[in-house]
């Protein structure tokens, strides 16, 4: 499982009775989460004392509930980046920590290079991955089907200090939108995407990651430079193992351009525990 050990701004105090405890900045959320099956004591004093919480309602539905004086939206920093963190009505806050260790293994694939590097991030969501990205020099294309992620992902570029960067900011349906770059002849030298289990597209589209993926893939094949670099597809599906994905990576990828593929969990580090939280799946090809 790949960890990340470098945030100072969020931190995993607890997990027990389907919740997490966490500090995001100053801000103390409760929110809940699935894979949080366990049934430990409550041992830190902030599970009755949090900034805000969750709460589902019977119906599947549910909402915010806060106790102390919380501003509608604040900021977090992860190295060198800068995110606006919102709590949204989906229980999501606009950023998904653990994904800090993809965020640096694709800007690490990037520096250095001599040569312009073209990144195409799908599903792209407040733009971390993008602006990684486009702090390691590379040219990047953003594309989300909703309008205020994109808007978001401009902020948090903008706070990040890359707003000036060689980026291209698309609201589209990431599928139609790669078809129309084939078209266009458009090439890619990393690509990564972090699809929905189920989702829709501005248009009404239906999206379900175990129909649609595949061919997703096969499909940017098309927009792949001659010699890429990288492919990186994340997942939250729990029906879908980081070794289907992998498997899908070796199949279409590693088929046409060689290199090697591998796929892991991807969690977080709990402050009371010393243990891991996983946090969903990510396979990765890389050329070398």
């Amino acid at each position: 499982m790949r960890v990340s050990c470098q945030w100072k701004d969020y931190e995993l105090l607890d997990c027990t009775l389907g919740e997490r405890l966490e500090r995001w900045g100053d801000i103390i959320l409760i929110r809940p989460d699935p894979q949080v099956i366990w049934k430990s004591s409550r041992k830190n004093s902030l599970w009755e004392n949090p900034h805000g919480r969750y709460i589902r309602s019977d119906s599947g539905a549910g909402a915010w509930h806060f106790y102390r004086k919380t501003p509608e939206s604040w900021e977090i920093k992860y190295r060198d980046l800068t995110f606006r963190i919102k709590p949204t009505g989906f229980k999501h806050t606009g950023l998904f920590p653990e994904q800090a260790v993809n965020w640096d293994l694709i800007r690490d694939i990037i520096t250095g290079r001599k040569e312009q590097v073209r990144v195409l991030n799908l599903f792209a969501y407040t733009g971390a991955a993008s602006i990684s990205s486009l702090k390691a020099g590379a040219h990047t294309v953003h594309v989300d089907a909703a309008k205020g992620m994109v808007s978001w992902a401009k902020e948090n570029a903008a706070l990040s200090g890359a707003s000036d960067k060689n980026v291209r900011w698309i609201v589209d349906d990431c599928k139609k939108f790669v078809a129309r770059e084939i078209r266009r002849g458009s090439k890619y030298d990393i690509i990564i995407m972090d699809p929905p289990s189920y989702g829709r597209g501005p248009g009404k589209e239906i999206w379900k990651i175990e129909d649609e993926v595949y061919e997703l893939v096969n499909l940017c094949v098309g927009v792949l430079s001659d010699k890429p670099l990288a492919f990186l597809i994340n997942s939250y599906t729990a029906g879908l193992s980081p070794c289907t994905l992998g498997y899908i990576l070796n199949d279409v990828i590693y088929e046409k351009f060689g290199g090697n593929v591998f796929a892991d969990e991807i969690g977080i580090k709990v402050s009371s525990s010393g243990l891991t939280l996983p946090c969903g799946g990510a396979a990765v090809w890389r050329s070398i």
